[in-house]
């Protein structure tokens, strides 16, 4: 995510784009499901005999997985102190995440301090203070793909965390459909904002190259995308155009790339089932050891 002088995040029409994929994928639920199996176990060894703890976000969107996740947390250890950083440079979404913690009562109970910034930019004002404030949990969804060096943002994060601590990321999963359209599609896809799609391969490369420890838990996603192949669906824009990262699909390609772009998500990147095209956007959740 990115700070308005630097629209590499959600606003406008993205939002939109962003929030049509959310209603229609089911990709929060699946995430969530995972989460309630995977971050109990988790919260435990990280929160054992401390008296407070400190949980990073970044790239946190509109706070919708956030607040699960200090629900969650908060459940785990009801008589800790958690405070909450929040790393995001929509404004919009960050209106929306301050917005959500207004009316959710056991929220109101946490510190929460806004960065509103780049990822990019926040590396460096933390490493320019040289005071760095350490984390129990951080956790990083579906924005590795924005940031400009993935070994050393990894390796920045991970410098954070806490003895016990975890840094979870969550990703497109490799050779998923979401990871075979923008490998296959980079020339035309890979110009703006996501300078290289980074999939669950990329991330576990550069845990592997840096000796980290981790475990990468699969959060299988299919949905249909039916709509996508309607040419008067406002729908199947919105969804086209987040899938490219694009504002408005059609008006970004020519005829010839869009029936490129439409061919390979129909038969490379999704399965057909009773007329209906399903697109695989399974995810990888990795969790990190400190």
């Amino acid at each position: 995510m990115a700070a308005e002088a630097m629209q590499t995040c959600y606003e406008g029409n993205s939002v939109t784009d962003f929030q049509v994929f959310q209603e229609q994928s089911g990709e929060r639920e699946a995430i969530l499901q995972c989460f309630h199996n995977i971050l109990p176990g988790e919260f435990k060894i990280i929160g054992a005999g401390k008296s407070s703890l400190d949980v990073l976000g970044v790239g946190s969107g509109g706070g919708e997985l956030d607040v699960q996740i200090l629900a969650l947390l908060q459940s785990t250890f009801p008589a800790v102190l958690i405070t909450a950083d929040v790393v995001e440079g929509s404004s919009e979404l960050t209106d929306n995440f301050k917005a959500l913690v207004a009316k959710t009562t056991n929220l109101q109970k946490i510190p929460f301090a806004w960065h509103f910034m780049t990822n990019d930019d926040y590396v460096t004002e933390v490493k320019a203070k040289g005071d760095l404030k350490t984390f129990d949990f951080i956790h990083m969804i579906h924005m590795i793909y924005f940031v400009d060096n993935l070994d050393d943002t990894i390796k920045f994060y991970h410098s954070l965390l806490k003895n016990n601590g975890r840094l979870m990321i969550i990703v497109a999963e490799a050779n998923s459909g979401s990871d075979i359209l923008w490998k296959t599609l980079k020339k035309e896809l890979c110009v703006d904002d996501i300078k290289d799609f980074r999939s669950s391969g990329w991330v576990i490369d550069s845990l592997k190259s840096q000796g980290l420890k981790y475990e990468e838990h699969a959060i299988p996603i299919t949905f249909d995308i039916s709509e996508c192949f309607n040419p008067s669906s406002q729908t199947g824009e919105h969804l086209l155009s987040f899938f490219t990262a694009k504002d408005h699909f059609y008006q970004s390609f020519t005829p010839e790339i869009r029936a490129g772009m439409l061919d390979l998500l129909r038969n490379k990147c999704s399965t057909e089932k009773d007329g209906r095209v399903f697109f695989n956007i399974n995810a990888s959740c990795i969790i990190v050891h400190a």
